[in-house]
């Protein structure tokens, strides 16, 4: 099979899509597909690590237009160019497509509508439920109140709809470790902060400098991704302390979370990560995408939802992990609920690449 994925990353947009449709790459090459990526390098791209990984890149040129627009009004204006160029590139270097698969917010079906009748199937991954595509199948690997009916009229009759953390793209490094998770006493010795590979908004140094009041009670895993703008600083802080340990761009974040008992995060696909280990969590939302499915799995009770990021002061962070110290119980039911969410051995099977490799539409 010949696949091609369009996605994109930047400061803006964070990493989380690119490293999602990494790991379903990841899952598709074990059964031998082709795969290219279509990515516009804008400011703050992790373009470099898609061909770490070994993959074949067609970088789509940014105008600099693009410095005095928002990403959204930007592709609002240029989703036409964008899809011709990317159909271009198809055509010319990769043709005939198998499956082409979506992962951006700001192209909709007028692109897709163009992309549709070139490829044999076409899937959207989404997660915002806001705009009509024209897809054959679409991923939305969230976990919403009334998520049967998120994408009614949305997606044609016919679309196959993957709804929920049951198709959560899981990177292998997970999966090994399904068999061999810790087990959970509600104890804190070992807390992780990790807020993505950008975190635009500081929210690490926030978490930390509030961990700072708790005193030494437990050991604090700090990590950042190589594109984050504070690194440095949170570096020198970690170090001036014996209990942190400061990490950047690790590539096996799997085991801290196995290891850890506590976890201070975002929302995204890291939701689905510490569900999947049954890791209790706080979660700060740092992006309008995250605030519907944080606040759903917060409404189960699989984290503490401390709402969006410019509410969120260190003493809040303060006030919930002095509570959360003293009550165990508490601990171990944000672990059951949270592993509820997610069933580690079906996950084990994939059933999204047996799916994928129905055939044509």
């Amino acid at each position: 099979m010949n696949i091609v994925f369009r996605v994109d990353s930047s400061f803006d947009i964070g990493t989380g899509h690119i490293m999602r449709c990494l790991t379903l790459a990841e899952q598709l090459k074990k059964r031998h597909a082709s795969i290219s990526f279509v990515s516009r390098a804008l400011p703050g791209n992790i373009i470099n690590i898609i061909k770490e990984k070994g993959y074949q890149v067609f970088e789509l040129s940014i105008e600099s237009e693009f410095n005095n627009t928002s990403f959204f009004d930007y592709y609002e204006k240029n989703w036409l160019e964008d899809a011709k160029e990317t159909l271009n590139i198809i055509k010319k270097n990769i043709s005939p497509i198998d499956l082409l698969v979506l992962d951006h917010y700001g192209l909709d079906y007028k692109w897709e509508s163009v992309l549709y009748p070139e490829v044999h199937n076409l899937m959207v991954i989404d997660d915002l439920a806001n705009r009509e595509h024209k897809c054959d199948i679409l991923l939305d690997q969230n976990f919403y109140l009334g998520l049967k009916n998120r994408y009614t009229s949305l997606v044609p009759e016919k679309c196959k709809l993957l709804l929920g953390p049951q198709y959560v793209l899981l990177r292998e490094e997970f999966i090994t470790l399904a068999d061999s998770m810790k087990e959970r006493n509600g104890q804190i010795n070992r807390i992780l902060v990790f807020f993505g590979g950008t975190d635009p908004t500081n929210e690490t140094e926030k978490a930390i400098r509030a961990l700072t009041n708790l005193g030494e009670k437990f050991r604090v895993d700090v990590i950042v991704g190589a594109t984050n703008p504070n690194k440095d600083n949170i570096k020198a802080f970690c170090e001036g302390h014996n209990n942190f340990r400061y990490f950047t761009q690790v590539s096996n974040i799997s085991e801290f979370m196995n290891q850890a008992d506590l976890a201070i995060g975002a929302g995204g696909t890291t939701t689905w990560e510490r569900c999947f280990f049954g890791l209790p969590s706080i979660t700060i939302i740092v992006a309008d995408n995250q605030k519907e499915a944080t606040e759903s799995v917060s409404s189960v009770g699989a984290t503490i939802n401390l709402g969006e990021f410019s509410q969120v002061q260190e003493s809040d962070i303060v006030e919930v992990i002095s509570s959360l110290l003293q009550d165990t119980e508490k601990v171990l039911r944000l672990s059951v609920k949270s592993r509820n969410l997610v069933n580690a051995q079906f996950i084990k099977e994939y059933p999204l690449l047996n799916i994928l490799f129905e055939g044509g539409k």
